[in-house]
């Protein structure tokens, strides 16, 4: 069990750049409808978290540059605390009108790419600071930290204390972590050799930092890796994105009691189910904890297969059961899965490899999200769900080809 500072450090970072994305994901659109804007452009605004997509291209660079006095790390962390700071700080003042539209969504792009560059830090901070046997409740910091964060930049602060508060929260945040930071002394390369990788004063230059990256990728064990990582999500995403819609369009259902239903019990269930994810990859070979979540993960997405098809009416006593365990058991995979993926990482590259699994981590999602309403228009629900039940079990195919943590397949010469 990583030391408290540690925990909580990691869940601090990992809270404030959820807050702006919360925001994004959340709240913006609801506010953007009432400006009259149709649903397609709505939609299309999504592209405001290109960043969280494409942080592997610059990944590299947050990678080999960096103030070994100062901190590696703290180098790119520090900045972009900042520049996040002063971004939500504008964000305060500028109203959300159709005259100020523009500006005000580049605002918010901006701070996509402020937080997206600091998780490259971040993923590479943790990486350094967490040992073989921390990654469990590391990455369970991780993703409970980044999840609070959307909740309370998603709708919370906006709801008890109104607009401008939640982007002078979300300023106040990012000072306080840059505050703490400070007084954080970052882990040396000599300190963090121990996984065999790092020897005393290396660092890779942004050649041999490329070169590496493309023999990783070459390897065919570390393909599965990434494989596993594109797919893990696909079913549960694809039936998690059309289920509230089933609910309210073919069952009437009204918004609010689907929004209590998916988004309450949801949100609580999947910081549960984060925690377990945590203690399993803690007390379970890795490779196992993300088997049993994954087989786990199943049983809710077949039975909302079932309900679709007939087998049970929709209502309090069905959806929330069925909503519990899939956010439950998918939050519980989600941890296992990041501490998983932590556990492939060459730190000599910590920050550039983990941000490229958990960039196709994010692309493997978005393709079962962006799709869904139109295999819904096609095929129709049904089939949708069985569909995303039989990814979902498929995935389990995957699991026993990914090699163990630590033991990568030796680099190819030449």
């Amino acid at each position: 069990m990583p030391p408290v500072w540690k925990i909580g450090l990691l869940s601090t970072l990992y809270f404030a750049q959820g807050l702006p994305f919360g925001f994004q994901a959340n709240a913006l659109p609801l506010y953007l409808s009432e400006l009259g804007l149709s649903k397609t452009k709505i939609g299309l605004l999504g592209a405001l978290a290109l960043p969280w997509s494409l942080k592997f291209l610059w990944a590299p660079f947050v990678d080999r540059f960096g103030s070994e006095k100062f901190g590696r790390r703290k180098s790119w962390i520090v900045p972009m605390q900042l520049l996040l700071a002063a971004t939500c700080a504008v964000l305060a003042v500028v109203p959300l009108r159709a005259d100020t539209l523009v500006p005000f969504l580049i605002l918010v792009l901006l701070t996509n790419v402020w937080a997206a560059t600091q998780d490259v830090a971040v993923d590479g901070f943790a990486v350094d600071l967490l040992s073989a046997k921390e990654l469990g409740a590391g990455n369970s910091a991780q993703v409970v930290g980044y999840k609070l964060g959307m909740i309370v930049g998603g709708g919370v602060v906006i709801a008890l204390l109104g607009w401008s508060a939640n982007f002078d929260v979300m300023a106040l945040q990012c000072l306080v972590v840059l505050t703490v930071l400070l007084f954080v002394k970052e882990s040396t390369p000599q300190a963090i050799r121990s996984a065999g990788t790092i020897e005393k004063g290396e660092r890779l230059t942004t050649k041999e930092l490329f070169v590496r990256i493309k023999q990783i990728v070459s390897q065919p064990a570390a393909r599965w890796v990434l494989l596993a990582a594109a797919t893990y999500k696909l079913g549960e995403t694809l039936a998690e994105a059309m289920f509230g819609l089933w609910l309210k369009e073919e069952h009437h259902i009204e918004i609010k009691q689907i929004q209590i239903w998916i988004g309450v019990w949801g949100t609580v269930a999947s910081l549960a189910g984060s925690f377990l994810g945590g203690i399993l990859a803690t007390r379970l070979p890795l490779k196992r904890a993300v088997m049993l979540t994954a087989a786990l993960r199943v049983i809710p997405l077949a039975a909302q297969w079932a309900l679709a098809a007939g087998f049970g009416k929709p209502g309090q006593a069905t959806v929330i059961p069925i909503t519990v365990g899939e956010h439950f058991f998918g939050g519980a995979l989600t941890t296992a899965m990041f501490a998983l993926m932590m556990s492939q990482v060459d730190r000599r590259i910590g920050a550039t490899h983990f941000t490229v699994l958990a960039s196709i981590e994010v692309i493997g999602k978005a393709g079962p999200r962006l799709s869904s309403g139109l295999l819904v228009d096609l095929f129709g629900f049904q089939p949708v769900f069985a569909l995303g039940a039989a990814l979902a079990l498929a995935f389990l195919f995957v699991v026993p080809r990914i090699p163990d943590p630590r033991t990568p397949e030796p680099a190819p010469t030449g």
